[in-house]
């Protein structure tokens, strides 16, 4: 199910990524003991993609090292950010 772009940025910020411009939105993730990761991800400047639609969520986790459905829960709040770095060190990401 698409999810508002607004919503998946805030939440990817709350969440620790850092925002950073270009020709589209990107995000990397920083840990919570100031570590830049390798993990980012990016949504579009378009003004008309108001939602991203499934297939790009689908890339969006990929991106950062999620299931969709954990992507999911990243960006609708019930994961927390320690949830979070405790998936990334068990792939040793952080």
């Amino acid at each position: 199910m698409p999810r508002e772009k607004r919503q998946i940025e805030s939440s990817l910020i709350a969440k620790g990524f850092e925002q950073r411009e270009g020709d589209h939105h990107f995000y990397a993730y920083w840990s919570k003991a100031g570590k830049k990761t390798a993990v980012f991800t990016k949504t579009s400047h378009t003004p008309k993609m108001k939602s991203i639609p499934d297939e790009l969520l689908s890339l969006m986790a990929r991106q950062c090292k999620l299931t969709k459905q954990q992507f999911l829960e990243l960006v609708d709040c019930p994961m927390k950010r320690d949830s979070y770095e405790l998936i990334l060190a068990a792939k040793e990401l952080l």
